[in-house]
């Protein structure tokens, strides 16, 4: 399976009384996906479903996911990809998708780092996800522990 981790884009700062979940993207976070993922899709990004955190500036980034990849199905809200969410949660919800051959996950930090270092079966290792980079893990089996390849990464700094 192809695993492509997403973080969102850049939000705007909350304003006084608004929810940290109600935050939304700005007009240059949404350009800096536009970007990323203009370039993944010209390297064969195709995802066959499409996850998201439930905040906002989440689940924007994977309507614009779904739109630049051309992607006809719909986004679909997981608990599992909230910021402070475990990598082995996030892993035992990837392991039920049995049916997808390719799936994007667009979330936060800092499970967004943490999750690849788990999927690639070093926990320990640090991975630098910018706002609005792309990851992709290919993992061949589903196995109780992760065992993934890094095949590339995407930052809007290398999509310019």
């Amino acid at each position: 399976m192809q695993i492509y981790l997403l973080r969102h884009g850049t939000a705007e700062e909350a304003r006084t009384g608004q929810a940290d979940a109600d935050r939304a993207l700005t007009q240059e976070g949404q350009d800096k996906l536009r970007r990323v993922l203009r370039r993944a899709k010209a390297a064969g990004a195709r995802p066959s479903s499409i996850f998201s955190s439930p905040l906002r500036r989440a689940l924007e980034t994977a309507a614009i996911a779904l739109e630049v990849l051309e992607h006809t199905g719909k986004v679909i809200e997981w608990h599992a990809l909230v910021p402070q969410a475990s990598p082995e949660d996030l892993w035992q919800e990837i392991r039920q998708r049995t049916g997808d051959s390719a799936i994007l996950l667009a979330s936060h930090e800092p499970l967004m780092s943490t999750a690849a270092a788990h999927l690639l079966g070093s926990p320990a290792l640090q991975v630098d996800m910018k706002k609005a980079a792309l990851v992709r893990v290919d993992c061949e089996r589903l196995g109780r522990d992760p065992r993934g390849v890094l095949k590339w990464m995407l930052t809007p700094g290398v999509c310019e």
